[in-house]
């Protein structure tokens, strides 16, 4: 039975807090970007997609650290949003989602742009042939049958920012309900003694929370295939 305390449920809820919110604001970004990566030729292209997978590379850290000194208190941009908008990322939960959604972005965008990859194009011809614009065939015709892909790029985001640490720990730092996540809150009880007992349970949590993710993520993706195929 999990016997957490009340400020490791609190890591458990802001985890999952910071998780959706990550994920429901990187999704419109992700799948434009998805598209365009899939279906245009620009210039710097080559370079828009490889700033893309930068954070999978990256050590997390860096990312943090690039995070703090673009949008910490002191640094420019964050000092500007303070100022004139009252917004501030650093040391809050709202930083943590920035950083969670920066580094699970990749992995919705590789995953969404796999799926419109693999749309057979002929049909977004026939819809554009029967009058439809650029817009409507993108929401009626090209969307629908990426929606696996979209599906399965939400829950792999999730679980990535679920478990992510070093970029956030960087920029937002690790404090008791405001910034603590569950990896934060593992990490924090295997420097105390007598720790290891609460932080097993949360690796328990982590763990069940993951693997529903995933198990979710196959299972709606079946369900949306089915329905694109009228079974």
């Amino acid at each position: 039975m999990l016997d957490l305390t009340a400020q490791e449920w609190t890591a458990v809820l802001l985890s999952l807090r910071i998780a959706v919110v990550a994920t429901a604001v990187s999704l419109p970004f992700g799948i434009a970007i998805a598209f365009a990566l899939a279906r245009k030729n620009f210039w710097g292209k080559a370079f828009v997609d490889a700033l893309v997978h930068l954070p999978l590379v990256l050590p997390p850290v860096v990312t943090g650290y690039l995070l703090l000194i673009t949008l910490g208190r002191k640094a420019p941009v964050g000092a500007f949003l303070a100022d004139h908008f009252g917004i501030v990322f650093s040391f809050r939960w709202t930083g943590a989602a920035i950083s969670c959604g920066i580094m699970a972005f990749p992995l919705m965008v590789r995953a969404i742009r796999l799926s419109i990859e693999a749309i057979d194009r002929r049909l977004e011809q026939a819809a554009k042939t029967l009058g439809a614009n650029r817009s409507w065939t993108f929401f009626t015709v090209t969307l629908p049958l990426a929606l696996p892909g979209v599906i399965a790029g939400m829950m792999l985001a999730f679980a990535r920012a679920l478990g992510e640490f070093g970029a956030t720990i960087t920029f937002v730092s690790n404090i008791p309900g405001e910034t603590q996540t569950i990896s934060a809150a593992i990490y924090t009880l295997t420097q105390v003694p007598g720790g290891d007992r609460l932080a097993l349970q949360l690796v328990v949590v982590a763990v069940i929370i993951s693997l529903g993710a995933l198990i979710l993520s196959e299972w709606f993706a079946r369900r949306a295939a089915a329905r694109l195929h009228g079974e």
